[in-house]
């Protein structure tokens, strides 16, 4: 892995989970554009996951000590997770308890959801976070440019 000093911030993308799942499926609605996204940012300024997003990755593979090197063949680095994280997770996963214990019959998880450990992690870096699923990090991490998908007939 690569520590967080040693990359160029402000000029990577950080990718979600669900662009790289998108990317491996072709039957997703999303593949396209998540393979899109990928190789342009990847060419260009680079593009970037950290152990939290691995190992949501490995959770689904058959082979889970390849994903790794399956990630980086794609030209992805695999960054450390920051304790600087901390705090901006815990801040945002704490809004979140609140409005879950307001809303559902249910609480929220004690542990903080793993969307908030890559929200964090992007927030603290000020890098753009690319993701299919933007409605959580534009509630609990608005500071954030997200890269979405364009809501079409295709999507």
């Amino acid at each position: 892995m690569v520590p967080l000093e040693d990359h160029n911030k402000g000029t990577v993308i950080f990718l979600d989970t669900n662009v790289l799942i998108y990317a491996s499926d072709v039957t997703s609605r999303h593949h396209k554009w998540a393979r899109e996204m990928i190789v342009t940012e990847v060419s260009s300024d680079g593009a970037m996951i950290n152990p939290v997003v691995l190992a949501e990755l490995c959770v689904g593979e058959s082979a889970p000590d390849k994903a790794a090197d399956t990630i980086r063949a794609w030209g992805v680095e695999i960054v450390d997770l920051p304790g600087a994280c901390a705090e901006r997770c815990a801040a945002a996963y704490s809004a979140y308890s609140k409005v879950r214990k307001q809303r559902a019959a249910e609480p929220a998880p004690r542990i903080p959801l793993p969307d908030f450990f890559i929200g964090a992690h992007a927030s603290i870096l000020k890098i753009p976070l690319c993701t299919a699923d933007a409605r959580r990090y534009q509630t609990y991490f608005p500071e954030l440019e997200l890269r979405t998908p364009k809501r079409t007939k295709q999507n």
